[in-house]
């Protein structure tokens, strides 16, 4: 019986469109009345992801920025986890040394150091996640996304860095060239330990605490609310999202999911423009019910 799902936003729960279907956030309500709790697992911050789901009348509980910061339904933090500032910078310098523009994430902050990278950044994220929009779409998308909102421009990572009220949940870092203009950079950054690189997109790569891990943050929810692992799903389409699929009870891979994700599944739904969150919600219900 699943009594616990985890599911990622972009590819996922967003259809091409950066929308959420009438019958996906109808189906994660009729979930919810028939006992299944529904988690939000995104690279996103708190107060960017509940926006996206207030739109929708979804009230959910949240995993954000990778697993850094986990939330009840009741905006509760339930989870943290933290990069310890000295190691954000070594990272930090790593990037810089290998001319690759990244963020600093915090829970309620993006700190950049040039906007308009930014922007052509988002929007390229965008059309790696949704192949049929333009680059002009994406950048009008991305220029007036919520992501902007929270953005602070900084000139000094160092200072801000040097702050200890500054608490760091993951550095994002992009390039438009994709996997193969991160490898040095990853390799020295996986040197340093204690930390987790993965990819939301293939022209990025995100950094986190070991710890802040959609799986491991997963789990870690699951054992405070008293559920077993075999009670937990996890629906993904990206690199991200690979802990969560291991670690859960039964992973479900996303008909346009990456073939890693594919490959490490249990099991496959629909796609995310045919409503393929709304297909396996409503398996599990149907199943829970037989049993």
């Amino acid at each position: 019986m699943i009594k616990l799902v985890a599911c990622d936003l972009d590819g996922t729960l967003f259809n091409s469109n950066m929308t959420i279907s009438e019958e996906n956030a109808a189906a994660i309500k009729l979930a919810q009345k028939n006992g299944i709790e529904f988690l939000v697992a995104t690279g996103r911050s708190p107060q960017q992801s509940r926006k996206n789901m207030r739109e929708y009348g979804l009230k959910t509980g949240f995993i954000n920025i990778n697993g850094a910061l986990v939330y009840d339904a009741n905006e509760q933090l339930q989870v943290k986890h933290q990069l310890p500032n000295e190691k954000a910078k070594l990272v930090a310098h790593i990037l810089l040394k290998n001319q690759l523009y990244f963020e600093l994430v915090t829970a309620d902050k993006i700190y950049s150091n040039d906007i308009s990278k930014r922007v052509v950044n988002l929007a390229r994220s965008l059309m790696s996640l949704n192949p049929g929009v333009t680059f002009k779409k994406a950048v009008a998308t991305a220029a007036g996304s919520n992501a902007m909102l929270s953005m602070t421009l900084v000139d000094d990572f160092d200072q801000l860095l040097a702050d200890p009220k500054t608490e760091i949940m993951k550095i994002i870092s992009f390039d438009a060239h994709g996997p193969a203009a991160f490898s040095s950079a990853k390799k020295e950054i996986m040197s340093l330990g204690g930390v987790a690189v993965t990819s939301s997109a293939a022209a990025n790569i995100e950094i986190n605490d070991i710890k802040a891990q959609k799986g491991p943050a997963l789990l870690d929810y699951a054992r405070k609310k008293g559920f077993k692992k075999e009670e937990v799903a996890a629906i993904g389409d990206n690199l991200n999202d690979a802990s969560m699929i291991r670690d859960a009870g039964v992973g479900v891979a996303m008909a346009n999911a990456v073939p890693a994700i594919k490959k490490l599944a249990q099991v496959k739904t629909k796609s995310n423009d045919d409503n393929g969150v709304a297909y396996i919600l409503k398996k599990f219900i149907k199943n829970n019910a037989e049993e």
